[in-house]
């Protein structure tokens, strides 16, 4: 089976930025993730913070490392697998 990178990475870079959008809220308003967040994401992803203008950096940023990952990782199976059932 082969895997279509381009949307397996569309998949994770959804699943990622909007995991990031969500916890940012959270965090800015509850506190919940924020050691999480000051160590993970801002130091991978420029200008983030945990505010509501981070959240939507958060989103970008998440995304676009999902997709860029998402299409690695789909295209390194396909190489690998060399496109055999089971």
């Amino acid at each position: 089976m082969k895997l279509r990178p381009l949307y397996l990475g569309i998949s994770i870079g959804i699943v990622w930025g909007v995991s990031l959008f969500i916890t940012t809220w959270l965090s800015y308003y509850t506190g919940y993730g924020k050691l999480f967040l000051e160590v993970l994401a801002q130091s991978i992803y420029p200008g983030y913070s945990i505010t509501p203008f981070g959240s939507l950096l958060g989103l970008f940023y998440g995304f676009l490392d999902g997709l860029i990952s998402g299409s690695i990782i789909g295209a390194i199976y396909n190489r690998l697998s060399g496109g055999r059932n089971g």
